[in-house]
């Protein structure tokens, strides 16, 4: 057996079921499924990798359990026929418009809300002072019954109070935000970088330890540039990609 096999990395603190769990996704795009959408058998992969049948089927596991792959008795395991969703980073992105004509159904699903103390962060990024209260407002969004997107926001705005109820009522955080007087705004910066799933994302969105997730921290601002909204959005990378564009 190959120890040194190129990708995989021993101790990198990351599980090599894990490791060859992302692998697989990413050769699935280039060609690692057959014309029928059929893997390699777990003896085939376990040799590719460089590692034992059970390393393998760990990471199979992970893969069905995101959605990746079916495993069919006694035919093999294949990749779902699932195409990815491709969301939209803007001045002007909402969750529902930015899946329009991807998926039938899109829903934001209220987790949790609180009125906190902003810490230092999100306190700059507002441009309040630290300490100063906001709305902590956790939700899930759903396309096609599928969780693709988990987001954390603070709010500082007026009748904060009211948002959660308008965002259960509306399953939308940009009409909740109108109910309140804020009819408009705009994204005014977003950075984006690439992690591993939490407790959280895993329970809330159904994927594995270890998972990708494409992460994406924005600040909005009204018609007066004021800074309304601090936000960090978690995207699963095996069921969106974003796609940056200019307006």
């Amino acid at each position: 057996m190959n120890q040194n096999k190129p990708g995989l990395q021993r101790k990198s603190g990351i599980a090599l079921w894990r490791q060859i769990a992302d692998s697989i996704g990413q050769e699935i795009a280039t060609g690692l499924a057959d014309t029928n959408g059929k893997l390699p058998g777990e003896l085939v992969l376990a040799e590719r990798y460089g590692v034992n049948r059970h390393t393998v089927r760990a990471a199979l596991a992970a893969l069905m359990n995101e959605g990746v792959v079916d495993s069919q008795q006694g035919r093999g395991t294949f990749v779902r026929r699932r195409k990815k969703l491709s969301y939209p980073i803007s001045s002007h992105t909402r969750f529902s418009a930015g899946l329009a004509g991807q998926a039938v159904t899109r829903r934001l699903q209220l987790v949790e809300f609180k009125l906190v103390a902003s810490k230092s962060v999100i306190a700059e990024e507002l441009n309040i002072p630290v300490k100063t209260q906001v709305m902590q407002i956790d939700t899930v969004g759903f396309a096609d019954n599928i969780a693709v997107s988990r987001m954390q926001a603070w709010f500082h705005v007026n009748h904060m109070d009211l948002l959660p109820e308008k965002i259960r009522q509306t399953g939308s955080i940009s009409k909740a935000l109108s109910e309140v007087g804020i009819p408009s705004y705009r994204r005014l910066s977003t950075v984006i970088m690439a992690t591993h799933a939490d407790d959280k994302d895993m329970d809330l969105m159904s994927l594995s330890a270890g998972a990708i997730m494409l992460v994406a921290t924005s600040k909005n601002v009204d018609e007066a540039e004021r800074p309304i909204q601090y936000s960090v959005t978690r995207f699963p990378a095996d069921r969106v990609e974003l796609r940056a564009e200019n307006t």
